[in-house]
């Protein structure tokens, strides 16, 4: 039995779509029968035909997940995206190198282990990425004897 027209009128009448409209199978010569809008809106107080649920997306998944994550699982590099500096920023790399270096440079030189001229120097270099650690820094004063005990200046 086509109750396509029904089925239009009612999707209107209840303000969704054609396909969230139910209509009782067993009442189908009575819904047949409604031609006007007046006569569906008759049918949607009886019962006859109703509005089937909107169908969601669950976040039950999503929250489980959330909670493996808070554990710290589901970390490994399986679930990396994007590149290595996505993730760990050049910039905070940078800091992480340079502030160590500045701070050392300063310890040397307040213990007066280097001169203002070395001091300098060095913390130029630093800033300009010739250090890549501490100790590459320190090597490079042995081997210049930049250090006062070393017979440096």
């Amino acid at each position: 039995m086509n109750l396509s027209v029904q089925r239009r009128i009612a999707s209107e009448v209840l303000e969704c779509g054609i396909n969230r409209v139910w209509m009782d199978a067993s009442k189908s010569e009575e819904i047949r029968m409604a031609i006007t809008r007046e006569d569906v809106r008759g049918l949607v107080n009886k019962g006859v035909i109703k509005k089937k649920q909107e169908e969601g997306i669950s976040r039950h998944r999503a929250r489980k997940r959330h909670i493996q994550k808070k554990k710290g699982r589901r970390r490994g590099h399986g679930t990396f995206k994007g590149p290595k500096f996505s993730r760990y920023p050049k910039k905070r790399r940078w800091i992480d190198t340079i502030r160590p270096l500045r701070k050392e440079l300063k310890k040397l030189y307040s213990d007066d282990d280097i001169s203002t001229e070395v001091y300098r120097k060095l913390y130029g270099m630093a800033t300009g990425g010739a250090f890549r650690s501490v100790e590459y820094m320190r090597t490079y004063m042995a081997d210049h004897s930049m250090l006062k005990e070393d017979g440096g200046k």
